[in-house]
């Protein structure tokens, strides 16, 4: 069995949303969480999991990058890849303690995943 640690709460709870399956990564996300990304401070589980839910349908592939642990922080960087873009990079920051995300904070350009310019 493999210990519940930092790293693979992360990695389960991308991998979970990433795929599309946002209920299952919520399973891995605190009740009072926070999170914030570019125009948006989310506090709670229903705000975190509306702001991901609107998003994750668009995905098309991720590209990963990098990712590093340190005890209850895990930082992650990858492409994720929609209609709109394919090479606008990502970078999360999470903070997790027993066993749940507590903290996300989360980096990309808002612009490169708006709609595509009109000619």
């Amino acid at each position: 069995m493999t210990p519940n640690t930092a790293h693979t709460v992360v990695r389960d709870y991308h991998h979970a949303w990433t795929s599309g399956d946002v209920d299952q990564a919520m399973t891995l996300v605190a009740d009072d969480v926070t999170c914030r990304a570019p125009g948006v401070d989310l506090v709670g589980k229903e705000a975190y999991r509306d702001y991901l839910a609107g998003f994750a349908p668009m995905l098309t592939e991720i590209g990963d990058i990098a990712e590093f642990a340190d005890e209850g922080r895990v930082a992650l960087f990858y492409y994720p890849r929609t209609a709109t873009t394919s090479d606008a990079p990502a970078g999360e920051c999470f903070t997790v303690r027993d066993g749940k995300i507590v903290e996300n904070i989360l980096v990309f350009d808002r612009l490169s995943y708006g709609p595509p310019a009109s000619s």
